[in-house]
């Protein structure tokens, strides 16, 4: 993790312009810009959180995707959620507590860093950005389930479908994807795996029957869905649940 010399100011936020967020009015950008403690940058590998360790920031990320996890004594390790831009780093666990996961950089990012204590002034001198903090803990949560739903009820081709379904819905609301419905994303099969709950064979096998009926092409380094609509409608992906998320 670097600091970056040149940060961007609020009133020139890229966020600002992508279809999947909701914009921020003048007066909150003008707060923003003086509550925001600079910016830092990340390489693909990077890790922002350390599991067990404490923290006092909070970020948002402004470029890029994160991995959220969770690693077992014996080394397996759980991934519980990717973070695309917009998203708000370190709101998913007890502020004083020490963080029971971990955070890293999938791809190359760029994230906005706040001082966690500063967070009860933003909240009492600004409902609204109060209440957008807990909706987004709630839509956290909400995804969270959906993926737990995967663990225990899809089959692999319906997990699998889901995962890079939802993924693609996220990139093109964040600005990473276009209506193409192709993301550049290197999530590797070891990845899927650890996502899913499944073996890399397993997943491996999936992948392939999933190109073979047209529904998923999931390459090393793109997630493709040639038919959104008709793999949302396989893997029970309500699309129409989404709307505009705030970010602070």
């Amino acid at each position: 993790m670097h600091e970056i010399a040149d940060p961007i100011a609020c009133r020139n936020c890229p966020l600002q312009s992508c279809p999947g967020l909701r914009t921020l009015e003048e007066h909150q950008l003008t707060y923003m810009q003086r509550f925001k403690d600079g910016e830092v940058g990340l390489l693909r590998g990077d890790t922002l959180i350390e599991e067990g360790t404490a923290h006092d920031r909070l970020y948002t990320v402004l470029d890029g995707v994160l991995i959220r996890s969770r690693t077992l004594a014996d080394g397996r390790r759980q991934i519980l959620n990717f973070m695309f831009p917009g998203d708000l780093v370190g709101l998913q666990g007890a502020f004083d507590a020490p963080s029971n996961h971990a955070i890293e950089a999938l791809v190359d990012a760029r994230l906005c860093r706040f001082k966690r204590g500063d967070f009860i002034d933003l909240i009492s001198e600004h409902p609204r950005l109060g209440y957008d903090i807990t909706w987004l803990a709630a839509q956290e949560e909400a995804a969270l389930e959906g993926h737990i739903v995967s663990l225990g009820q899809r089959s692999a081709r319906e997990r699998v479908t889901y995962l890079a379904v939802w993924l693609l819905d996220r990139a093109q609301a964040t600005c990473l994807a276009g209506d193409q419905n192709i993301v550049s994303l290197p999530i590797t099969q070891a990845q899927i795996a650890d996502m899913l709950g499944l073996s890399l064979v397993h997943t491996n096998r999936t992948v392939r029957q999933l190109h073979r009926e047209g529904l998923v092409d999931w390459k090393s380094r793109t997630i493709h869905v040639p038919d959104l609509a008709r793999a949302a409608d396989f893997a029970q992906f309500d699309r129409e649940k989404e709307t505009c998320r705030p970010f602070i």
